[in-house]
């Protein structure tokens, strides 16, 4: 769904309840089945600045303002923006008169003055390219059958240009086909070219955060336990092709602890992922890490310069937003 850089290493990304410091075991339906995904911004999303060519030349009213790429805009005027379509009937009285134009910026709300710019057709333009929604294929990692809530991805939805995480205005999740794949090389990360059935509405979108997109939904399938990810032969479950999900083997390299979050190092060692995909490719993001018969995390990332590693997240980790959704729903 996006592409990021972590520690210096370029990265395409590919969506347990605890007491003290022991993990508690809990049985969930792992996932590995194609979701088509679908969310709406809370906001309109600023995805870059532009000139507005003018009869004496060409200016950039945003820019020159001091709005920038990322930013969230929630209100122009007097009036809230929550969408596409919110932002163009707030800007279709524009004058040339300043306007007030309110900004999200990584938490912080901002407020500019911005004065337009009268296009040579007329219109008068703020200098603004927007975005309002995204929509992509990823994985089902897990289903918990106690509380009806699933998670999915195992990072955040995001830019992907700037690597911010979208505030979630509204979003869904819809049964999805592999129709192809784009192989994995060397400096290109490989993708899973998916169709959605937006007729086959499956669940909600309730939390998009850093370990993945959660909400309500229905899922079925043989729940496994719980487990702590460590170094060793594992496996995933995938799709690959219509919505078959199979089991290929990996091994964990490494597991690294920062700030009490893990994150694993994975390397494919199915001979027969690594020919039809070169290993991990975007859309597998989510991907159920599977240890000793237990479902232990989830593929998150591939490195770039070598599709057939990359990283992943524990599910304890992604278990530890599960109460924030329940409060959501």
């Amino acid at each position: 769904m996006a592409i990021k850089k972590l520690t210096g290493v370029v990265l395409a990304v590919v969506f347990i309840l605890t007491m003290g410091t022991v993990a508690m075991a809990q049985e969930l339906i792992p996932g590995g089945k194609a979701l088509g995904i679908k969310m709406l911004t809370d906001g309109v999303m600023v995805a870059g600045v532009q000139s507005v060519e003018t009869k004496s030349g060409k200016v950039s009213p945003a820019e020159d303002a001091g709005i920038r790429k990322g930013d969230i805009i929630t209100r122009i005027g007097a009036k809230d923006v929550s969408s596409a379509v919110d932002f163009t009937e707030a800007v279709q009285g524009l004058d040339g008169g300043k306007i007030s134009v309110t900004v999200d910026r990584s938490g912080k709300t901002r407020q500019f003055n911005v004065t337009p710019a009268q296009a040579k057709d007329g219109a008068w333009k703020l200098g603004l390219m927007l975005r309002d929604g995204i929509s992509g294929v990823g994985t089902l990692t897990f289903y918990d059958p106690a509380t009806g809530i699933y998670g999915a991805l195992g990072h955040s939805i995001s830019d992907s240009e700037t690597g911010m995480t979208l505030p979630l205005g509204d979003g869904s999740i819809y049964d999805a086909q592999v129709v192809g794949i784009a192989k994995g090389e060397v400096g290109t990360p490989g993708a899973l070219n998916g169709s959605t059935d937006e007729a086959a509405f499956l669940g909600d979108i309730q939390i998009n955060c850093g370990c993945g997109i959660y909400g309500a939904a229905q899922f079925d399938g043989k729940p496994l336990e719980t487990g702590d990810i460590k170094t060793g032969k594992a496996s995933i479950y995938c799709t690959l092709e219509g919505d078959t999900v199979n089991e290929y083997r990996i091994e964990v390299k490494r597991v690294y602890e920062n700030d009490g979050l893990k994150t694993v190092l994975i390397t494919v060692t199915d001979p027969a992922l690594i020919a039809q995909t070169g290993g991990i490719v975007q859309g597998m993001s989510g991907s159920p890490i599977i240890q000793e018969g237990k479902l232990v995390g989830a593929v998150t990332h591939v490195f770039v310069n070598d599709p057939t590693s990359g990283y992943g997240i524990s599910i304890q980790d992604m278990l530890e937003q599960v109460p924030m959704c329940q409060k959501a729903a």
